[in-house]
């Protein structure tokens, strides 16, 4: 029996979310510039979307670029920015085939005008795709979101169309850049490493966390399934005691 086989497809995770990490320690690994990580990373982000869209994952927000990174090396930057542009270009057709649409959060402003309008462009083709949703979190930080949402109500207030009464979660979800999709149940980052690194910090409130010691570039289906599967044997009580679980 496969792993996929192994899976339990009614206790599927409705959002898994990725911090895919280690693409540059791949390429040293191999001896070459940072940017090859990155260029062989695309096979993982293929392969992760075709195996959450077979299983039935609805969502899957994949974190490609963080507000941070631009303080790399300019050199770095400019490569992740056209690979950007050249992954979005091959693997239209893949998305569509597997009717997978295509979304972004983040400060897209941000990004060079031609990064962004093939974006844009992307999001439009992909847009009648209702099998999975696949988000890239670019220029994305949850401090700069959050911050982004506060002064969005702060606004609301000043101008008397809110009253500070009316702020609650839902209001502040509301105003996040994720507001139209829910909330990860599965986290997974890459790597070996042990932090959120600014990501998805309101959402993932009550997120299971998986952490893996393999490279993003050296992902695919299988260590995606495992995941899962470690997600399948927890107990998620969201603040309750299995005893009350039992019962319900």
């Amino acid at each position: 029996m496969s792993l996929a086989e192994k899976i339990d497809k009614s206790k599927l995770p409705l959002h898994i979310a990725v911090i895919m990490d280690g693409n540059g320690r791949w390429a040293l690994k191999q001896g070459k510039d940072r940017t090859f990580g990155h260029q062989n990373g695309v096979e993982a982000v293929r392969e992760s979307s075709e195996a959450a869209a077979e299983l039935g994952v609805k969502y899957l927000t994949l974190y490609a670029f963080s507000t941070e990174n631009w303080k790399r090396p300019k050199y770095e930057i400019d490569a992740l920015m056209k690979l950007l542009v050249q992954t979005i270009d091959q693997e239209i057709p893949t998305l569509n085939k597997n009717k997978i649409r295509l979304n972004a959060i983040g400060d897209l402003k941000s990004l060079p005008p031609d990064s962004s309008k093939r974006l844009e462009e992307a999001i439009e083709e992909t847009s009648g795709n209702d099998r999975m949703t696949l988000t890239l979190a670019l220029s994305y930080s949850s401090r700069w979101e959050i911050e982004n949402a506060i002064k969005q109500i702060a606004h609301e207030v000043q101008t008397g169309k809110l009253q500070p009464r009316d702020i609650d979660c839902n209001l502040i979800s509301r105003n996040l850049t994720t507001k139209d999709i829910p909330d990860p149940e599965l986290l997974i980052r890459t790597s070996g490493e042990y932090r959120i690194s600014n990501f998805l910090l309101w959402q993932i409130a009550y997120s299971e966390l998986y952490f893996t010691n393999v490279l993003w570039p050296d992902f695919r289906k299988e260590d995606l399934y495992k995941a899962i599967m470690d997600y399948q044997c927890r107990e998620r009580r969201f603040g309750k005691i299995s005893e009350q679980l039992k019962k319900a």
